[in-house]
């Protein structure tokens, strides 16, 4: 994901502008996430990453502000970028092409550090967990309605609260990626889809009233 642009309406990172600016915001985005992945939250530097993205330092404070400013559009970018929600016509199709997608992610080196170091970072840094936080609103929200549908297709009782459903699912994944060393397989994703699926038909997700 490259020089020096006045900064867009609507604070730092914001929008997602088109030519020269857009260029500016994927390189010094594609900086960001390198350094993340290859040294952890704790070696970002602004300066650094300009002279990664080859921008004017001047252009990355200004328009992003702070280690964090920048952290918080990457997440919103990567939000925005990945792949939409599956449709399969079951809750256990859904929920299987959801882990799946979560484990491609997490298993990829850079991607699978990246999220290691974010998820680090957001445990003593309130806006980087800000950050964190706001990207998995972005997805869980995305993924929902794959639980809302099969409420509506009599699959799982009423009631249920579709944000945990998904947000259950994924669960052991990242638990697998951050406490152990087994691999992050398919199997393992498809386990965690058909455990989320079966709870929720159980009603273990239904709100309480």
């Amino acid at each position: 994901m490259e020089f020096t642009e006045a900064e867009p309406e609507g604070g730092p990172g914001t929008t997602r502008p088109g030519g020269r600016t857009a260029r500016v915001r994927a390189a010094v985005l594609r900086a960001a996430g390198d350094v993340l992945a290859e040294q952890g939250f704790a070696h970002l530097d602004l300066a650094d990453i300009a002279r990664r993205a080859e921008v004017g330092k001047t252009t990355v404070y200004r328009r992003w502000g702070s280690v964090t400013g920048l952290v918080t559009d990457l997440l919103l970018d990567m939000a925005q970028q990945s792949v939409p929600r599956t449709e399969t016509g079951s809750l256990l199709g859904d929920l299987t092409a959801n882990t799946r997608l979560v484990r491609r992610t997490l298993a990829d080196p850079r991607q699978g550090a990246l999220f290691k170091a974010v998820i680090a970072a957001a445990t003593y840094d309130p806006k980087a967990a800000e950050a964190l936080h706001g990207f998995y609103a972005v997805r869980v929200d995305e993924w929902a309605p794959c639980v809302e549908q099969a409420a509506a297709r009599g699959e799982v009782p009423g009631g249920t609260d579709a944000h945990e459903v998904i947000r259950a699912a994924s669960a052991p994944l990242y638990y697998r990626l951050l406490t152990t060393a087994l691999p992050l397989d398919e199997a393992a994703a498809d386990r965690a889809a058909t455990a989320a699926a079966a709870a929720a038909r159980a009603g273990a997700y239904v709100r309480e009233a």
